[in-house]
C-alpha cells in the first residue's frame, strides 16, 4: 500500500511466501554469550548473483538495491513518500505511530494504523498539513506521553511539544527549549514521560547529561551527569536506564579521540570508541548521582521490563541483557548471524513480545533477528531471521502485529513514475506481520542469507606457504598480485548520466549528460580506451556517508540515526562515534604489510595562508608545472585520526572548493616524482563537487584535466607496469540519472584492466573496495565488503602497458570568475571543429536579480575556506543552483518550469538560521 497524502493510486500490499532451510540452524554458547551462526543457504558467487541486473529492478530473489542486497521483506509493506524514517513510537491506544523523518521536507509523519495511510505530515514545507519552521529532528522517537495527550518531537535544541487530538493528528505546535551550552547544542535524543505524564526525562546526547522538564512548563527541573553522548533510555521501576554510545568519561593518561568537544576512550589506530556504558538514575534518589554499568561498544536502544533490561551494542553486534535487580550484565546475546565476518550487522532497536520472542533489527543486514526469551538469566534460544526493507530502526508491536520502521525503505525510487532519479528520492517503508511460527522464521532465514550474499568462504586466506601464481585480482585473501600499486582517487558528486550519458554505447540519457565530453574529455577518453562501466553505483547520499562508504565499507549506525540533524558532526572524520573497530581501509593495509600514503582523503582539518585564493592557487600550479618550482604557499591538511596522520601528505589539501585541483595535482606530482608512490595512495580531488568561485562547468573541467594529468603521469612512468588507478565519486547526489540517483561514473585503469567496450554487470563502491582488499592481500573490514564479489572481470592477465595522454581541456578553467588571475585567463587551444564549446558563464540581464539572490545563498553554504564542507548545503538548492550556472540560467532545472529562488526550490525546506544553511 502506497503510505502518501498526495497520491491515490495506491499500491496493493506486498506478501511474501515463505521458503525452505536446507538445514536446521546450530546453536553455540559459550557460558552466557550465545552466537548465533546460521545456515549458509543456498550457495551464491556473493554480488555476482546480480549479473547485469539493474537497481530498481524486481527479480525472483527480490528488488535489487544499491548497496549489494536484494529486499523482499517479510508481511505486508506500507510505503512513506516523506523522506527517510529515522525512528517510530505507538501511541498508547495502538491507534497510530509518530515517525519523524528527514531529507524530504517534513519532521513527523502520523501514520493511521488500520488504514496504514500517512494522515498528517508535519515540517516546514509547502506541502505540510501542519507547519513548523526548521527541518531538524533527533536521533531517536518522539515521545508520547502515558495518557496519550502530548507528543514530544526531539529537535536541535529541545522539543516541538504536540497537543494530540481525539483522532489522532497534532495541533497547537509549542518549543520546550533546552538552551546550547556553550558551542554544544542539545541535541535531545530518547524522552521518558513519568507515569502520571507530569514530567519529561530527557537525554542531552550533545551535552553528556539527563534533564527532568516540567510537562506543562518546559522548565527543566534537575539534571544528571552521564557518560558520553547519551542516547537510548527506558523506565523500569523508579530507575533510568541509559545508554551512552560514547561510554564512560576518560581516565588520565588514556588515548582519547574528539566526539563533539569531549574527548573520549578511543584505539589510535581504528578511531573508534573502547568503552560503553549504561548509566543508571535512581529517582527515589534524586539527588544522587548516575551509577555505571559496562556494556559492549556503541550501546544504542534500550528496551525494559520488570525482569530484564536490553541494550543493542550497535558497534560489537551484541545485546546486553542487565538485571535490574542488581543492575549487573547477566547476559550477551550475540547477534552475529554469519560466521564469515564478526562486525558490520549493525543492532539498533529491540522489543519482546508477549509471548516471549526477543526481536532485534540488524540495520545493516535488512533484517530482523529472533530469539527466544525466558528469563535473565537463562540463555536465549536462537530461532532465525526475518527480511525486512533497507536499514531497519525500529521494531515495536501493535494490534497484534510486529511492525518494523524502515529508515531507506525501498531505497531511492520516490519518482518511480519518472525516468529521471536522485538520490534523495528515499522512499522508507513500514513493514508489518503477525510473527509466524518459531518454523517458519527458520525458512526465512535462508532468504535473508541470499539478500545478503553471505556465502562460505567469502573471504579465503591463501595458505602460508601458497605457490599460487601471481594474477591481477588474487582468488584467495594474501595470494600474489600483478598489481603493487593501487591509487584511489575520489570525486564528488556526479552520476553516471551527467558525466557519460551522451556516450552512446553504454546505457544513458544524453539529455541529462551536464558534464558530458566537452566538458570531462579526459574521463570520456579513459572510458574508451580502459571501458566504460554502466551499472555502478554508489551507496551513500552526501559526503558523510560517502566517504564512509570508502573507507569503512560501510557507513555505521551513528551517521545513519544521525542524518535529521547532522550537527553534532558533519563529517564524521572528527568524531569516534563514527568509526567502526575493524578499522579503515588504510589501517587494513598496514595490518597487511603495505604502504600507505594520503591525500587529503578522509581529513577534516585546513590552514590556508593569507593570499591563497583559487586565482593565486592556480597561478601557482601553473608556475610549478613550468618551472618545477615548489609551492608558494603552505596549505596544510590533518586528520584527528593519529593513524591517518601517520601516512599523510600535509600539504595536499583536503576539500574547498576555492583550491583548484590542478594545484591539487602538481603538489602531488612533485611527492610522486620524489618519492614514488606506496602500495596504497588515497586521494581526494573535490573541485567537481562545485560551489567554488570558478563556474560549474569550469570546476569539473578542473577536476577532470587533474584526472587526465594523474593518470598520464603514472601511465608514463616505471611504476605502471605494476599499477592500478581507481576513479570513484564519494557519492552521486549531485544530479539525476535515468536508471537510478545512486549509479555513478567510474573508472579502472591499469595494464591489466579490459581495455575498451562496456562492462554492464552490477558493480558498487563496495565491491570496489573489496577489489582493492583482495589486490593488497587485506582482510575485509566488515560482513559487506566480506559478502562482495571482487571485480574479476575487470581484469585480464595479460598487462597491455600503452599509457594514457591526457587530453587538453576545452572548457575555460577560469570561466566565472569573478576576478582575472594575475597569470591570465585560461583560454583552452582550438579543438575538433565538431565539438561543441561550452558557452561562458553570463547571466541575462531578466536573470540579475534571481543570481544575486543565489550568490547571497551561496555565500553561506560553506564550500569555501578553511571551514569548508563537502555536501553542506541543501542538496536540491545545491543542484538547481549548479544546473542554473551551469546552463547561463538559461533553462529550468529538468522537470520543472522555472526557475526558482533558493526558498522556493521544491522539496527544499527553508532551514533554521542555527545550520547557517
Amino acid at each position: 500500500m502506497q503510505v502518501t497524502r498526495r497520491r491515490h493510486d495506491r499500491e496493493g500490499l506486498s506478501s511474501f511466501a515463505n521458503r525452505g532451510l536446507k538445514r536446521r540452524v546450530p546453536l553455540m554458547t559459550a557460558g552466557i554469550t550465545v552466537l548465533a551462526v546460521a545456515a549458509a543457504g543456498t550457495a551464491f558467487a556473493q554480488t555476482d548473483q546480480f549479473g547485469t541486473q539493474r537497481v530498481g529492478q524486481t527479480t525472483a530473489k527480490g528488488q535489487v538495491i544499491s548497496s549489494d542486497q536484494y529486499l523482499a521483506p517479510y508481511g505486508k509493506r506500507a510505503l512513506v513518500s516523506d523522506g527517510k524514517i529515522m525512528s517510530s513510537s505507538v501511541s498508547p491506544d495502538g491507534t497510530h505511530m509518530a515517525a519523524s523523518v528527514t531529507d524530504g521536507g517534513a519532521v513527523l509523519n502520523i501514520i493511521d494504523l488500520k488504514t496504514w495511510k500517512v494522515q498528517q505530515v508535519v515540517g516546514s514545507g509547502a506541502t505540510a498539513d501542519l507547519r513548523i519552521s526548521g527541518g531538524d529532528v533527533g536521533q531517536e522517537a518522539p515521545a508520547y506521553s502515558p495518557d496519550g495527550k502530548q507528543l514530544w518531537l526531539g529537535r536541535t535544541d529541545g522539543y516541538t511539544k504536540f497537543t494530540v487530538n481525539a483522532d489522532g493528528s497534532l495541533s497547537n505546535p509549542t518549543t520546550i527549549s533546552i538552551p546550547a551550552d556553550g558551542t554544544k547544542h542539545a541535541l535531545v535524543a530518547a524522552a521518558v514521560f513519568s507515569a502520571d505524564s507530569s514530567t519529561v526525562y530527557a537525554a542531552v546526547n550533545g551535552q553528556n547529561r539527563v534533564v527532568a522538564i516540567n510537562a506543562s512548563t518546559g522548565a527543566v527541573q534537575r539534571s544528571w551527569e552521564t557518560g558520553n553522548a547519551p542516547r537510548g533510555m527506558v523506565q523500569v521501576g523508579n530507575k533510568l536506564y541509559v545508554s551512552n554510545e560514547g561510554g564512560r568519561a576518560a581516565r588520565p593518561g588514556e588515548t582519547t579521540i574528539n566526539s563533539y568537544g569531549t574527548q573520549v576512550p578511543a584505539n589510535p589506530v581504528t578511531g573508534a570508541t573502547t568503552t560503553g556504558t549504561v548509566s543508571v538514575i535512581d529517582l527515589a534518589k534524586p539527588q544522587a548521582a548516575a551509577t555505571s554499568v559496562e556494556v559492549g561498544l556503541h550501546p544504542t536502544a534500550v528496551y525494559g521490563t520488570k525482569k530484564a533490561v536490553f541494550v543493542t551494542n550497535t558497534a560489537d553486534n551484541t545485546v546486553s541483557v542487565i538485571n535490574p535487580k542488581n543492575n549487573k550484565v547477566v547476559q550477551t546475546i550475540s547477534t552475529q548471524p554469519w560466521a564469515e565476518a564478526t562486525v558490520g550487522y549493525e543492532p539498533n532497536a529491540v522489543t519482546l513480545t508477549d509471548d516471549g520472542h526477543l526481536l532485534v533489527t540488524l540495520g545493516r543486514a535488512n533484517a530482523v533477528a529472533v530469539y527466544r526469551f525466558t528469563s535473565a538469566q537463562e540463555p536465549v534460544s536462537y530461532v532465525g531471521l526475518l527480511p525486512t526493507d533497507y536499514f531497519p530502526a525500529e521494531v515495536t508491536t501493535a494490534g497484534g502485529e510486529v511492525v518494523v520502521s524502515n529508515t531507506r525503505g525501498i531505497d531511492a525510487r520516490r519518482t518511480t513514475d519518472s525516468d529521471q532519479h536522485g538520490t534523495h528520492d528515499t522512499t522508507s517503508s513500514l513493514t508489518h506481520f503477525t510473527l509466524p511460527s518459531d518454523k517458519a522464521i527458520k525458512a526465512q532465514t535462508d532468504k535473508v542469507f541470499q539478500q545478503n550474499g553471505w556465502t562460505k568462504n567469502a573471504a579465503q586466506a591463501a595458505k602460508a606457504k601458497s605457490k599460487a601464481k601471481a594474477v591481477p585480482v588474487p582468488k584467495k585473501i594474501g595470494d600474489p598480485s600483478t598489481i603493487k600499486h593501487v591509487f584511489l582517487i575520489v570525486k564528488e558528486n556526479r552520476t553516471y548520466d551527467q558525466l557519460f550519458g551522451d556516450m552512446p554505447q553504454g546505457n544513458g540519457d544524453a539529455a541529462l549528460a551536464d558534464f558530458g565530453e566537452n566538458v570531462t574529455p579526459n574521463q570520456h577518453a579513459l572510458a574508451s580506451q580502459f571501458g566504460l562501466y554502466d551499472n555502478t553505483y554508489d551507496i551513500g547520499t552526501n559526503s558523510a556517508e560517502g566517504h564512509n562508504w570508502l573507507m569503512q565499507a560501510d557507513n555505521p549506525e551513528y551517521t545513519e540515526s544521525s542524518a535529521g540533524e547532522y550537527l553534532r558532526s558533519y563529517d564524521t572524520e572528527d568524531d569516534a562515534l563514527g568509526h567502526q573497530k575493524s578499522g579503515f581501509l588504510w589501517t587494513g593495509a598496514q595490518a597487511a604489510g603495505k604502504s600507505v600514503r594520503d591525500f587529503g582523503e578522509f581529513q577534516q582539518f585546513l590552514t590556508k595562508p593569507s593570499g591563497a585564493s583559487w586565482q593565486n592557487l592556480y597561478c601557482d600550479s601553473k608556475n610549478m608545472q613550468a618551472t618545477g618550482a615548489g609551492t608558494a604557499y603552505q596549505l596544510t591538511s590533518s586528520s584527528p585520526i593519529p593513524s591517518l596522520n601517520d601516512v599523510s601528505v600535509p600539504g595536499f589539501p583536503k576539500f574547498d572548493t576555492s583550491i583548484p585541483d590542478q594545484y591539487r595535482e602538481q603538489i602531488w606530482k612533485q611527492d610522486f616524482e620524489k618519492n614514488g608512490p606506496a602500495n596504497l595512495n588515497m586521494f581526494w580531488l573535490s573541485s567537481d563537487h562545485t560551489g567554488g568561485p570558478a563556474g560549474p562547468a569550469a570546476q569539473v573541467a578542473d577536476n577532470d584535466l587533474a584526472v587526465g594529468k594523474m593518470v598520464d603521469e603514472i601511465s608514463h612512468s616505471k611504476y605502471w607496469k605494476d599499477s592500478a588507478i581507481f576513479v570513484v565519486e564519494d557519492d552521486s547526489q549531485a544530479g539525476l540519472d535515468h536508471v537510478d540517483g545512486h549509479r555513478a561514473p567510474v573508472q579502472i585503469i591499469s595494464p591489466y584492466a579490459q581495455r575498451g567496450g562496456v562492462d554492464s554487470h552490477y558493480y558498487s563502491q563496495i565491491t570496489m573496495i573489496r577489489t582493492i582488499e583482495q589486490i593488497l592481500g587485506m582482510h575485509p573490514m566488515n560482513q559487506k565488503d566480506t559478502a562482495a564479489t571482487p571485480m574479476t572481470g575487470a581484469f585480464t592477465k595479460k598487462p597491455d602497458l600503452t599509457p594514457f595522454n591526457a587530453v587538453t581541456n576545452r572548457t575555460s578553467l577560469t570561466d566565472g570568475l569573478a576576478t582575472a588571475p594575475s597569470c591570465g585567463l585560461d583560454t583552452p587551444a582550438p579543438q575538433d571543429p565538431k565539438a561543441e564549446t561550452v558557452p561562458a558563464s553570463k547571466v541575462p540581464a531578466s536573470m540579475k536579480s534571481t543570481a544575486s539572490t543565489w550568490n547571497t545563498w551561496k555565500s553561506h553554504q560553506h564550500t569555501t575556506g578553511t571551514q569548508a564542507t563537502a555536501d553542506f548545503a541543501n542538496p536540491e538548492q545545491m543542484n538547481h543552483l549548479t544546473y542554473y550556472e551551469r546552463y547561463n540560467w538559461s533553462k529550468p532545472y529538468p522537470g520543472e518550469k522555472k526557475i526558482y529562488t533558493p526558498n522556493t526550490v521544491p522539496g527544499a525546506f527553508i532551514p533554521s538560521t542555527d545550520t547557517d544553511n
